[in-house]
């Protein structure tokens, strides 16, 4: 099953681009980002919890928030307010990381790059960038540090 078949639901948007290409990656690689989009985009949190590193760090360069450890990241992914669904448009790794480009808007385009670090097989590090600095979602400040 690939990544269009498993976020295929009734008014959900397709991803276009198809499952990760290893782009002179690794096969390893590439799963491991294909896995942790499907498992983001379905909000599977024990799938997705499974790909985290205990000591997981999640960084948003345009807000200055980070978060340290898997269950604060589950948690910060968990309560992230408003709605949003994600469309994968491009995303490739190899031993060392993946990159992913998706679309997270609902009715209007919110594009970011997610770039992944990975120790094993596992994902150590995740910094997520958008297209313009801004202030983080209010009443978040016990999620995150600055």
């Amino acid at each position: 099953m690939d990544l269009r078949e498993r976020h295929h639901r009734p008014g959900r948007r397709v991803a276009p681009a198809g499952p990760c290409s290893s782009r002179g990656g690794s096969a390893v690689g590439s799963e491991l980002v294909q896995r942790y989009a499907a498992a983001l985009g379905a909000r599977d949190w024990d799938a997705f919890a499974a790909l985290l590193d205990d000591d997981v760090v999640y960084r948003l360069p345009q807000t200055g928030e980070v978060v340290r450890g898997r269950e604060a990241f589950l948690r910060y992914n968990r309560e992230f307010p408003g709605a949003w669904e994600l469309t994968v448009l491009d995303a490739y790794g190899d031993e060392r990381g993946g990159v992913l480009h998706g679309d997270y808007g609902v009715g209007e385009s919110q594009i970011g790059v997610t770039v992944l670090r990975f120790a094993g097989d596992r994902v150590a590090e995740v910094v997520d960038y958008w297209p313009e600095p801004y202030e983080p979602p209010a009443g978040r400040e016990h999620l995150t540090g600055r």
